[in-house]
């Protein structure tokens, strides 16, 4: 039986429920966006029909170990940068403080990338 799904870019058709709980998993249905199974005339939430809620939707993948492991390094060195500016050695704090810079940088374009998808 076929399904119609309704977001706000517009709406989907979809071979099966299977279908749309795939979508769902992947996060091209969101909970919000309507369903309609063919030959009916009611519109549902996605999250209200019950094998899309006990669907698993996957981690959330901005917060991986790469980005734990970056976060640490950063503040490891953010912290060598103050403990270098406190012996006097302002030039080596400087550069510390730009490797901080980039890697923060780097974890902030990754999670932002990953929540646009």
């Amino acid at each position: 039986m076929r399904y119609r799904v309704r977001t706000p870019d517009g709406e989907l058709e979809y071979e099966s429920l299977l279908h749309v709980e795939q979508a769902y998993v992947a996060g091209l249905v969101a909970p919000e966006d309507e369903v309609l199974e063919e030959g009916g005339t009611l519109w549902r939430k996605a999250a209200s029909l019950p094998n899309l809620a006990r669907a698993k939707k996957p981690a959330n993948k901005a917060f991986n170990r790469n980005q734990t492991l970056t976060i640490l390094v950063a503040v490891a060195l953010g912290i060598c940068a103050l403990l270098l500016m406190r012996r006097g050695q302002g030039m080596l704090a400087f550069l510390a403080s730009l490797g901080v810079v980039s890697l923060l940088w780097r974890v902030t374009f990754t999670t932002f990338k990953s929540k646009r998808r």
